[in-house]
């Protein structure tokens, strides 16, 4: 019998040690970091490289969902033969997420967030200098994605989430305020793709 209390009682403890890091009244900080650098090998193409980092602060509104929002900054810089420019730009991203507990150590997670971004954009010269301010930038997006957290110590969450659906609708105006044809689009995608995930840490507390 004092086995059975004794396992019963490890067992609840562990439950609870698993719950405690989702429930009702937590405060989640902290952020995701992407780079990307490509290299075309046609003839008078440069490089293309991408930087984002986006901060986080969410709370808990129940137990395994938050509600919370990332501000952060973007940075991008084309330069091929055909298309040349910089972009900077101020993030906001509210969203909401939904947590599954697989194991002490180890929750599935939904994310569904609006990203938004409202930049600058600048010339590049043949050198790859930055030049002066052509226009502005505004991008408002849909996006769900899937992760996985992983729980090395109870207060501090490694993440891999992925690209799952998304929609992004970019306006590209010149320093008059005037939307710059064929620099604009609109984008739909749906897919996961496990091998380029993106990397986050989270503090629970």
């Amino acid at each position: 019998m004092k086995k059975l209390i004794l396992s019963i009682a490890l067992l609840s403890g562990l439950a609870f040690s698993s719950k405690a890091q989702t429930e009702k009244g937590k405060i989640i900080v902290g952020g995701t970091a992407s780079y990307t650098s490509s290299k075309s090998d046609a003839s008078g193409a440069k490089a293309a490289e991408e930087l984002s980092l986006v901060p986080n602060i969410g709370y808990f509104v129940a137990n395994n969902i938050a509600l919370g929002t990332g501000v952060g900054y973007n940075y991008s810089k084309i330069d091929r033969a055909s298309t040349a420019g910089q972009s900077e730009a101020f993030v906001v991203s509210p969203f909401g997420r939904y947590y599954l507990n697989l194991s002490e150590q180890f929750k599935f997670f939904g994310q569904a967030a609006v990203p938004m971004a409202f930049g600058t954009v600048k010339s590049t010269d043949a050198n790859g200098e930055t030049g002066n301010k052509t226009g502005t930038s505004t991008s408002i997006g849909v996006a769900l994605s899937p992760g996985f957290a992983y729980f090395p110590t109870k207060k501090v969450a490694l993440e891999f989430s992925f690209q799952g659906a998304s929609y992004n609708s970019l306006t590209v105006k010149d320093k008059d305020d005037n939307k710059i044809k064929g620099a604009g689009r609109e984008t739909f995608a749906v897919g996961t793709s496990f091998f380029t995930p993106q990397i986050g840490v989270q503090f629970h507390f």
